[in-house]
């Protein structure tokens, strides 16, 4: 390496003694066949050191890119390591989507999948749930396939698998005819009348996020993306949410920054994977300098949790760019935070100083430790591997898994040890 390489937060840098980018999968069996201990690192966007190893990365970038539709079996595969705005797009062109999608379309699909990562909405599972089948590439450099159909009593632990049994080369996901989105953003909805409505605010439209800096008592802005019909006008949406009215200039999550990035709001309807995102394909996501975490509770207790959190409102202020509040549908995969349960997310965008972020996140989960909240397995975190490990019923299951597909610990690592299989 010429120099070290970071994630895309510039908050970690890895440790790998040295990076390979196969160009084929048969190059990347007999890259496997001769390492010890190796890792698979994505786009980058995990915020703690769950792709890291200290002896061998893989970047599939320089792997074939390949996407093809069976429209008979309602399903694309799609070689894993392309973004969700890739996949998308090509879906859209031959009239399919994905039914639900990630909020950075900069991702890729094994890393989002691997980590349970989620999108958002009521009815909407996380990302990992329209998995049906993959190809796997395991520890002693064989191909395997497995399917929900073909491998039905283990494929809920494979398809969100933390990256613990070998590198994905192609993931095959179910598809939904194209549908339109329309996305209105709400502006100063008081926390009070948030609380009283959230349930319903939840599930007011196809994907919903509440967004507050804790600067005052209200949400800054909530984003509504509704499904909508090509001939929509911003007239099909209500002028008001509970007291927020809706927006009518582009607004991004974080006030005062230009929306430029941002999807398409003010209701114009248009293809779901440019609307489901917050943040545009061609422009860099979010705040760019910052620190993210994350906790998924039951959704019957979200309002007590954010009630929890009011006691740190001036700390919150100080160190968070802006918190995300949004639903997710339960889902049967054994390491999904939302493992039989419908979850509230609360996503922190944090300011890019860990001596002040960490201290504040030993406070946020004690606020939420009576919620059972599951930190996201790719976010900053302090909570202690007991307590990530409480969260998940499944995970003896897992860890047998892991043994029977990767019996030597190629794919452990430092994360993986600590949080999954100590």
């Amino acid at each position: 390496m010429t120099e070290p390489l970071r994630n895309w937060a510039n908050n970690l840098t890895y440790s790998a003694r040295e990076v390979l980018r196969p160009g084929s999968v048969a190059e990347l069996q007999t890259m496997l066949q001769s390492r010890s201990r190796i890792k698979v690192l994505g786009t980058g966007h995990s915020f703690n050191d769950i792709a890291d190893c200290e002896d061998t990365l893989l970047l599939l970038a320089d792997m074939p890119q390949e996407m093809n539709i069976s429209a008979a079996a309602g399903t694309a595969r799609a070689s894993a390591g392309l973004t969700f705005g890739a996949l998308g797009a090509y879906l859209h062109q031959h009239g399919y989507a994905l039914p639900n999608f990630a909020s950075l379309p900069h991702i890729s699909l094994a890393g989002a999948y691997a980590t349970a990562t989620h999108g958002s909405g009521a009815a909407n599972p996380v990302l990992a749930a329209s998995v049906v089948a993959l190809d796997l590439v395991q520890a002693d450099g064989q191909l395997l396939s497995l399917s929900r159909a073909t491998h039905p009593d283990v494929f809920d632990g494979v398809a969100a698998g933390l990256g613990a049994l070998g590198v994905v080369v192609s993931v095959t996901v179910a598809t939904v005819p194209a549908f339109s989105i329309r996305q209105d953003v709400y502006l100063g909805l008081p926390f009070d009348a948030a609380l009283a409505h959230l349930d319903e605010i939840l599930a007011c439209a196809y994907s919903v996020s509440l967004f507050t800096t804790w600067r005052q008592a209200a949400f800054n802005s909530v984003w509504c993306k509704r499904r909508s019909g090509s001939d929509a006008s911003p007239a099909d949406s209500p002028a008001a949410l509970f007291g927020a009215a809706v927006a009518r200039t582009p607004q991004h999550p974080l006030p005062g920054l230009d929306a430029q990035a941002c999807t398409e709001q003010l209701g114009r309807p248009g293809p779901a994977h440019e609307r489901l995102p917050h943040f545009r394909m061609d422009f860099r996501p979010s705040h760019g300098q910052e620190l993210q975490a994350e906790y998924l509770l039951p959704r019957s207790c979200a309002v007590a949790a954010f009630r929890a959190l009011l006691p740190l409102q001036e700390a919150l202020a100080q160190a968070v760019l802006v918190t995300e509040v949004r639903a997710v549908a339960q889902d049967t995969l054994w390491m999904s935070p939302a493992y039989g349960r419908d979850c509230v997310a609360f996503h922190f965008t944090l300011k890019p100083d860990m001596a002040a972020v960490l201290p504040l996140l030993t406070k946020i989960e004690a606020a939420l430790a009576p919620y059972e909240a599951a930190a996201h397995w790719g976010k900053l975190f302090a909570q202690s591997p007991a307590e990530v490990q409480a969260r998940y019923p499944r995970l003896d299951d897992f860890r047998q898994l892991a043994a029977t597909f990767d019996p030597g610990g190629k794919f452990r690592n430092k994360f993986l040890n600590r949080y999954a299989m100590g």
